[in-house]
């Protein structure tokens, strides 16, 4: 099986046995060490290390004390993290349908849903990609919003030289499959000195210093292990996101032309940094989506589905009070996108060989 992705933190096995050995797991130096180099690749002041990246979108959306009845404007099509974060903050949630070609929120779209009760957009920057931020960025400043990017799979992506994460609060996730792993991990990335000071309270139970309470706050701390892990990877980013893009590059020439599908497209202005490959399987291929995927499975393709639905298409959402008036024929390119989307493995660790079988593969079971 040539799997869908690969975990190699071999690397960190050095910085985890120092942290061992140092008698000190929790949050430390580590962390700091790490939170240093996260800034740097974001190109911000302040990089805020949590325990996960829901955790990073919940925390950004809480410092901006967001009133009951205030709106984020998000995508539809995203992961369920999205969407859960938004709701434990207690805002309301408006969606705007994405575009084709980067699968991201729509400008035109997203400015259409925004309402004088609109205080955050929520772009995401899907498969390493971002959006459209030379539109929703001056979308965001001239209706006077914040901008809160779901940069869980962007780690290094860029618009127009413009690092994820530095258009306002960046939200990063650091889980097990990421471009940069901690386990399980994200960060908060802000040029905003006041942000990233009420950021740091909040995760330590609201302290300031030891019992010195400011806030009612949480425990959202990164540990000095998780740190250790991420670290190694944050040194080889640019090698990693280097192989990433020869891979999607290979992959693309490839498989040009197969009748029915579309390969996925890098824009102006744009580093793409390649977390997921996604293909879209139109209505014209030979097989539907669903069935090439499970003809690459029983082939020894590994393959995603990310993902299957409407992120708010799902029974535990209808009715819910703070997603007004939703329905999934409202974004038919989201619920396109959604049943024709199909990831194939671009990790770094694939061989030249690994490409040519997928490619060939994917060829063969489609009828090129």
């Amino acid at each position: 099986m040539i799997p869908i992705t690969v975990v190699d933190v071999r690397d960190a096995e050095d910085l985890v046995v120092e942290v061992l050995r140092s008698g000190s797991i929790a949050q430390g130096p580590m962390v700091k060490r790490f939170e240093d180099a996260f800034a740097a690749v974001s190109g911000t002041k302040h990089a805020i290390a949590v325990n996960n990246g829901t955790t990073a979108l919940v925390a950004a959306l809480q410092v901006l004390d967001l009133q009951p009845g205030d709106e984020v404007v998000t995508s539809p099509f995203t992961f369920v993290a999205t969407l859960n974060a938004i709701l434990e903050a207690g805002a309301t949630v408006r969606f705007a349908d994405i575009r084709r070609d980067d699968f991201a929120m729509d400008p035109e779209n997203t400015a259409a849903a925004v309402t004088d009760r609109t205080k955050v957009l929520m772009p995401v920057h899907l498969y390493g990609q971002t959006a459209d931020m030379g539109k929703l960025a001056p979308l965001a400043a001239e209706r006077g919003l914040q901008v809160i990017e779901d940069s869980a799979q962007a780690v290094g992506a860029s618009f127009e030289g413009k690092p994820a994460g530095s258009f306002g609060i960046g939200c990063f996730s650091l889980y097990a499959t990421k471009n940069i792993t901690t386990a399980e991990g994200g960060v908060i990335t802000t040029d905003d000195d006041e942000l990233a000071d009420k950021l740091r309270v909040l995760r330590n139970q609201g302290m300031r210093a030891r019992y010195q309470y400011e806030v009612a706050g949480h425990n959202y701390r990164m540990t000095d292990l998780h740190a250790a892990v991420g670290i190694p990877q944050l040194a080889k980013l640019d090698q990693l996101t280097a192989a990433r893009q020869a891979n999607a590059k290979r992959l693309s020439e490839g498989l040009a032309g197969t009748p029915g599908l579309d390969v996925p497209q890098v824009l102006p202005g744009r580093e793409h940094v390649w977390h997921q490959y996604t293909v879209l399987v139109g209505p014209h291929a030979m097989l539907s989506r669903d069935e090439l995927a499970a003809a690459l499975t029983e082939r020894g393709i590994g393959n995603g589905i990310y993902y299957p639905k409407i992120v708010f298409d799902y029974d535990c959402y209808a009715e819910h009070e703070l997603i007004p008036g939703a329905r999934v024929e409202d974004f038919p390119v989201a619920r396109s996108v959604a049943e024709q989307a199909l990831s194939l493995p671009v990790h770094p660790h694939l061989s030249e060989s690994d490409l040519e079988t997928i490619i060939e593969t994917v060829r063969e079971v489609l009828g090129a």
